[in-house]
């Protein structure tokens, strides 16, 4: 029994950390060549401006869920952590494009952990980072043993294959970690927050709701009927796509990426000459070489540079990124990397993590 009006709470753990990491990447891979065409481009010009040669796109049955699914049980085999274990999934996604349901619950029951507590989590291209700091509360706290974090993305449902600022930039893919203790914190403190007076520089070309009455009325029905056409009249607006005023991006990137590394880095107490890895969001190669340059990162520290031919992955791009370093032996486990997710908001996160 508990005195009146006390709460029981679940008894904290030491610390939490990443366990395992997986990814997905879809089988059709675009080139530069490709897309040029259609925004009177040039692969030299796409280079130059991003740093991208080429980029995923996914097929009809490389779903978002499907995706996400892949890279975490890759993710959950890598950490030795069996599905039904699994008491939250959180999954990080700019690029849903239903409503309701949300896409959780399904990617839960795809994976194996039908009955855990399963949410979507919307920060644009910082919502991994996001995700992954909730997922570090959860488990420290004891309300969670193992979270599944994963950042799954469609970007070429979004892009307007004719947008000189976009078409070329965005990929699709899945990225995902399992979180579960640890004796002592594996995952720093997060350093987040936003800068609403920015909110339209990365932004749609219309809301959803210029394509319907904002409100169903006996004219315009919520459900189509037989003398109510299904498809919107020729004078509504076209899908809405994604829109970046990219130069001004690009400016408040280049000064706030530095800024969040430096401070999760104090609130880690962590140096850089400790860090086995730099990971920012695969936003662009100058943004990413930028950073790393006002960072001034020891020669030691491998820096990340997926965006390279995995296109910017909303977000997908840091654990994407993640996995490709550690796969590739550019770093061992038990190594420090430095997280920083950045993107429309403009929201951002950061953290450092041990390497699993």
């Amino acid at each position: 029994m508990t005195a009146a009006g006390v709460l029981r709470a679940p008894a904290a753990v030491g610390g939490a950390r990443i366990l395992g990491v997986g990814a997905y990447r879809p089988s059709r891979v675009v080139d530069n060549h490709e897309l040029a065409p259609a925004i009177d481009s040039s692969d030299e010009w796409i280079r130059r401006r991003s740093g991208i040669a080429t980029r995923r796109f996914a097929a009809p049955d490389e779903t978002l869920v499907a995706m996400a699914a892949a890279a975490a049980l890759k993710a959950l085999a890598h950490a030795g952590v069996e599905p039904q274990s699994v008491d939250t999934v959180i999954l990080a996604t700019m690029s849903h494009l239903e409503q309701s349901p949300p896409a959780a619950p399904r990617l839960a029951r795809q994976i194996g952990a039908a009955e855990a507590g399963a949410v979507d989590l919307g920060a644009a291209c910082a919502g991994f980072c996001h995700a992954l700091a909730v997922a570090d509360g959860l488990v420290r706290s004891g309300h969670s043993r193992y979270v599944v974090v994963v950042g799954s993305e469609r970007m070429s449902d979004l892009v307007d294959p004719a947008d000189r600022g976009t078409a070329f930039l965005f990929g699709d893919g899945a990225g995902a970690v399992v979180v579960g203790p640890a004796d002592t914190p594996g995952i720093g403190p997060v350093v987040w927050g936003t800068d609403g007076a920015r909110s339209t520089v990365i932004a749609h070309s219309t809301p959803w709701t210029a394509l319907r009455p904002a409100r169903p009325s006996a004219d315009h029905p919520a459900e189509p009927r037989a003398d109510h056409p299904a498809e919107p009249p020729a004078d509504r607006p076209a899908w809405p796509t994604l829109r970046m005023d990219g130069p001004a991006v690009f400016r408040w990137a280049v000064a706030a990426v530095p800024r969040i590394g430096r401070e999760a880095l104090a609130a880690a107490g962590v140096g850089v000459a400790e860090l086995a890895a730099f990971v920012p969001h695969q936003a662009n190669v100058r943004i990413v070489d930028a950073a790393a340059h006002a960072l001034d990162l020891p020669p030691h520290v491998a820096v990340a540079r997926d965006v390279t031919d995995a296109g910017n992955t909303s977000a997908a791009s840091v654990p994407l990124a993640l996995d490709r370093l550690l796969s590739e032996g550019a770093v061992a486990p038990g190594g420090l990397a430095l997280l920083v997710g950045f993107g429309a908001g403009l929201s951002y996160a950061g953290q450092v993590v041990v390497l699993p």
